[in-house]
């Protein structure tokens, strides 16, 4: 059974509180979609994203972040025969380009982007007039027995 590339949007608060309901919702649109280890790295690379957005990023206007995913699942093109999300998270920007840093190993915070590069196939930073979104692509074996039908 093929399944089609699906893709989702939502609107969050430039507030901490923003990771959360992102999270919840890629966690109840996905859940059944994908295998639980690509949805927990997914979950994790999509709340270090809006941590960072939340920190070092100025909101879009109405103070909110756009959070967005796409499920490519294996087979539905031809360039790959595993399941695909990406992730992306659009602020405002920020004054510094979005980078992995080198920190210290006691260091408090610094670590996310090198979490979201440690768990992503891929990642990288788009900017226009607007703002930027910086994205990370996850893929993983699909569990053939969690898919429910569309």
């Amino acid at each position: 059974m093929a399944v089609a590339e699906r893709a989702w949007c939502v609107v969050i608060p430039h507030h901490p509180r923003g990771a959360r309901i992102a999270r919840q919702r890629l966690t109840t649109e996905l859940h059944a979609a994908v295998h639980p280890t690509l949805l927990a790295d997914a979950v994790a690379v999509l709340a270090e994203l809006v941590g960072n957005a939340v920190r070092h990023a100025s909101p879009l206007p109405g103070e909110v972040i756009r959070v967005a995913w796409r499920l490519r699942p294996a087979g539905s093109d031809a360039e790959t025969d595993r399941d695909t999300v990406e992730v992306r998270v659009t602020d405002g920007g920020a004054i510094e380009q979005p980078r992995v840093r080198t920190i210290a190993t006691d260091a408090v915070d610094g670590r996310g982007l090198s979490i979201v590069a440690a768990l992503s196939d891929r990642w990288g930073v788009d900017r226009d007039g607007l703002g930027q979104s910086v994205w990370a692509e996850l893929s993983g074996t699909f569990d053939h027995e969690r898919r429910e039908s569309p």
